[in-house]
């Protein structure tokens, strides 16, 4: 049996964070990591590849249905696609039915996935209609059952991401954290909402510090961390073992970077300049357009240039015209002079950050 170094990692010191304990998923051995949150419509291989290369310890895909009927049409196809640059494949799966979801995690795991995850954490309506996602946490009984399915189905890990509870009257999350470790879940990552809030609201980081101190397993918090800063506060606060990172990394996947290096070495790292993050974006796009094709691919990268265009000077003109843009060369071609036109101005903006 393969043991874990339990020796206190002492960087969180710089902070007043205890020390930071390694611990185990799967073959990778983990200290304090920043994961990149499952995200639809976002968390695809292209932008997963893109946080990886920015700092993130880990990303999961975009959740897939457990119904495998449903992976053949093209959005679930694009989603079982493997990235050996994507790092360890962690699939996270959604559904209410027991065996369907365990079916999906032994197909998942004879694909190659490192991980599987399952999501009780979604609050979109036409997840929670099919009794799925968050919708789970109102029936703890089928949450037992499914997780020992799944559990029981693969001999890779399972973890879990899940919210504070279904809505503020029924705040279950340390009740379903601990069923959840009975049940054999190696990890659990909780958004500090109810459905009921979805993304609106206070984060209770205090829910999440109360899962944390009621299980043995490691916890991950998530939720509005935006800033190397909240970071370190969401860490204090909760006593979590790691962070996820899901909207605050759109149009800005070098987050990872800059909560990696303050938590580390105490310092803020060096923010990219203009210059690097219209070269990043010129890549990601590239990379959008090869994964999609013509048609979805302008439709994906347009979504990327809303957000990376905020931290760009002129951003808004290159926003406007790029909607324009409605094909995978009008795009890149705009993106190309765009550049070149606004070399200097960028540049000039690199030596400004540097000075």
């Amino acid at each position: 049996m393969n043991t874990i170094d339990q020796t206190p990692v002492s960087y969180g010191n710089l902070h007043g964070l205890p020390d930071a304990r390694p611990f185990r998923l799967g073959k990778h051995v983990l200290s304090r990591p920043i994961l990149l949150a499952p995200m639809v419509g976002v968390s695809d291989v292209p932008f997963r590849e893109v946080c990886l290369q920015q700092g993130a310890t880990l990303t999961i895909a975009e959740m897939l249905p457990a119904d495998t009927a449903m992976w053949k049409s093209e959005k679930n196809r694009l989603r079982l696609k493997r990235s050996t640059a994507c790092g360890p494949e962690i699939v996270q799966i959604a559904g209410f039915d027991a065996d369907m979801m365990a079916e999906a995690a032994r197909l998942n795991a004879d694909m190659g996935a490192e991980v599987i995850d399952i999501n009780m954490g979604c609050p979109a309506k036409k997840v929670l209609k099919k009794a799925a996602g968050s919708a789970l946490m109102r029936d703890p009984e089928l949450v037992e059952q499914i997780l020992r399915a799944v559990v029981a189905a693969v001999d890779i890990p399972v973890t879990l991401k899940m919210r504070t509870g279904w809505c503020r009257a029924q705040k279950n999350g340390v009740d379903i954290a601990r069923i959840a470790e009975d049940c054999g879940i190696s990890m659990i990552s909780v958004h500090g909402r109810t459905r009921e809030c979805r993304f609106v609201g206070d984060v209770e980081y205090d829910t999440i510090a109360a899962i944390k101190q009621s299980v043995c397993i490691p916890v991950i918090a998530n939720g509005d961390i935006d800033s190397p800063e909240k970071a370190i506060q969401v860490l204090k606060h909760t006593g979590a073992d790691g962070l996820m990172i899901g909207r605050a990394a759109q149009g800005r996947p070098w987050i990872f970077r800059e909560i990696r290096e303050f938590l580390d070495g105490g310092e803020h790292a060096v923010p990219p300049s203009a210059s690097e993050i219209s070269n990043l974006m010129q890549d990601h796009i590239r990379a959008l357009h090869a994964f999609y094709g013509d048609f979805r691919g302008t439709l994906f990268a347009r979504k990327h240039i809303d957000w990376y265009s905020k931290a760009l000077p002129g951003g808004d003109l290159l926003k406007s015209s790029f909607m324009a843009a409605d094909s995978v060369e009008s795009q890149q071609d705009l993106l190309t002079n765009w550049h070149r036109e606004n070399l200097s101005m960028l540049m000039s903006c690199a030596a400004h950050t540097n000075n």
